[in-house]
């Protein structure tokens, strides 16, 4: 079958994973760790008394969860589950309104100082798409979809791509099929007519894979699967990748 069409992942492939740390840290704001906690804090604290630490407790219990649904079942929380699961957990709650202030200042933070576009994406995305679909297929881990495509549209990124796979909008997280079976469908086009791009052999190589698709490891700003991927390719910069795709379209 030949190759119609590219997948993105989004995190340590097209935008550096908190790279906005560093911006975060030179306006003298909280991790994003720690905002997090304390906006649920301030949010409760506001109505009725609550101790900080009891608020972090609770945080880090609801993460926990989450990495297990996440990681072992392929399961995306939403931010408003996750941030119910917290409440629950204090056995609290929160006016309708002062609740979806929550999950919108939780959801904004990565778009309100977004993290870096990764070094020559934007020229490879405008070469691919001259020759091949385009679609993200991304995890959304804190920031919901809504949020990655404004943070694609800042770097002037998201123009280049005909569909979006953000988990939280699918309900599922990679490698789960329905990821890239969204993608296909959005595209037309079939999975295994696809090659995907990603930093994580488990998500972004093994997950296409078992569905037919070719995958390529991007290790530019990760590079831990380096020695173990079964990838079809590995590319260390951007301005490779046009190149590399092209080299498995022509031998597919």
């Amino acid at each position: 079958m030949t190759i119609r069409a590219v997948t993105f992942d989004l995190w340590d492939t097209m935008v550096h994973d908190d790279s906005d740390e560093a911006k975060r840290a030179a306006r003298g704001l909280r991790s994003k760790r720690d905002e997090r906690r304390h906006l649920v804090w301030a949010a409760l604290n506001e109505i009725e008394p609550i101790d900080l630490d009891a608020v972090t407790l609770a945080y880090d219990t609801a993460d926990a969860g989450f990495n297990v649904v996440w990681k072992e079942l392929f399961i995306n929380w939403t931010v408003e589950q996750r941030l119910r699961v917290v409440l629950n957990g204090l056995k609290r709650s929160l006016p309708d309104d002062a609740f979806a202030k929550l999950v919108e200042d939780t959801g904004n933070m990565e778009v309100d100082i977004p993290p870096d576009a990764i070094e020559g994406i934007g020229e490879a995305l405008e070469d691919l798409a001259g020759r091949y679909k385009l679609c993200v297929v991304s995890d959304a881990i804190v920031t919901p979809g809504t949020g990655l495509r404004r943070i694609l549209e800042q770097y002037d990124l998201a123009r280049h791509f005909s569909g979006f796979a953000f988990s939280d909008e699918i309900g599922h997280s990679k490698p789960h099929r329905s990821m890239f079976d969204s993608a296909a469908e959005q595209l037309g086009i079939p999975v295994n007519q696809m090659v995907h791009i990603g930093d994580r052999d488990h998500n972004d190589v093994k997950g296409p894979h078992a569905l037919g698709a070719k995958a390529v490891l991007f290790v530019a700003t990760r590079d831990a699967d380096r020695a173990t991927t079964t990838a079809d390719a590995i590319c260390e910069h951007h301005r490779d990748l046009p190149a590399i795709i092209d080299r498995l379209a022509a031998e597919a």
